[in-house]
């Protein structure tokens, strides 16, 4: 993969952690990673220094001509939903699309991409209190307020600012492949995989305190078996509860089942065999967990909307070489 770049907006009045999902996950030089890297450019629409929330200023040589010319070109959130998003930044992001570069959105950034006309026809989706508001506003845009993010090919959006991570991760799991994702995502110390599909919020309080030391012992063996048989009397076994008391203390902490989270894990184990290997994707089924085959294949197209084997061929297609 020639290197590419990647361009994020910033802008007077932004909390440094807008920008911050960008740079981390683009900017960083990760020395354990055996890639060639994204040259990043933080850009401004003025030359002049903007405050950033908590008294600091930044200042960047890089405008919007340089924002424009970028292979990836990233608005993270925009001052304020309600505010006409200025002709410059307009210009700027169709001039970028009409070039063939890729268009992100994080959080409000997605009104940015409605006001260039970028979101028409297409699915969008946007953090859950601003769905509405765009809906309203730009009603030939498909506006589905539940995803953590969209992928459209060529635009892409993300819910709040937290699921920009799972988008950022996602492009490079496009780019290079899940191996390299899931090294960025132990860098930084979050799930390397949340499908775009996975609900933005959960209705249900958060708990008191953290993932308690039980459903993490039980998720962690899990983990080093998924190619066996696990049902929730395995996990409550190796978390020293009862099935009963388990399931209760999963939900709580975790927000889902453990038979989602099961899936979600070895899908994940698959996406690295599919990429790095030549097994059959029946060897990868059951290498994965799956009982079936079949099975894999319906819940693989569920997650990443296509089959293993099409997976398989667009991934190589992509690697240099």
């Amino acid at each position: 993969m020639p290197q590419r770049t990647v361009s994020v907006l910033a802008y007077d009045g932004m909390t440094a952690f807008e920008a911050g999902i960008v740079i981390e996950v683009f900017g960083l030089v990760w020395p354990d990673i055996d890639e060639p890297w994204y040259e990043l450019k933080v850009c401004t629409e003025t030359p002049d220094p903007i405050r950033v929330i908590g008294g600091a200023t930044l200042s960047t040589p890089y405008g919007l001509e340089d924002f424009a010319a970028a292979d990836t070109v990233v608005v993270p959130s925009i001052a304020n939903p309600a505010q006409t998003i200025s002709p410059q930044l307009v210009e700027a992001l169709r001039r970028a699309h009409t070039r063939g570069a890729r268009i992100v959105s994080i959080c409000s950034g997605a009104f940015a991409l409605a006001a260039a006309g970028l979101l028409d026809g297409r699915r969008a989706t946007t953090h859950w209190r601003y769905a509405d508001q765009l809906r309203e506003r730009y009603p030939a845009i498909k506006v589905d307020p539940e995803p953590l993010y969209t992928d459209e090919g060529d635009v892409l959006t993300s819910a709040g600012c937290a699921a920009g991570l799972d988008l950022a991760l996602h492009l490079v799991r496009k780019d290079l492949g899940a191996a390299v994702a899931n090294a960025v995502a132990r860098r930084l110390v979050i799930q390397p995989y949340r499908s775009g599909g996975q609900a933005q919020y959960i209705e249900s309080p958060m708990p008191p305190d953290p993932i308690d030391a039980p459903v993490a012992r039980s998720l962690g063996w899990a983990l080093e078996h998924l190619a066996e048989p696990i049902g929730v009397p395995d996990l409550a076994r190796e978390a020293g509860l009862s099935p009963r008391t388990y399931l209760r203390h999963f939900t709580r902490e975790t927000g889902t089942t453990p038979a989602r989270w099961l899936i979600a894990q070895r899908i994940q184990a698959a996406l690295a065999m599919l990429e790095t290997g030549d097994a059959p994707v029946e060897e990868i089924a059951l290498a994965a967990g799956f009982a079936t085959p079949v099975t894999f294949r319906h819940h693989f197209a569920k997650a990443v909307k296509t089959s293993p084997s099409a997976y398989r061929r667009t991934f190589r297609e992509r690697r240099p070489g």
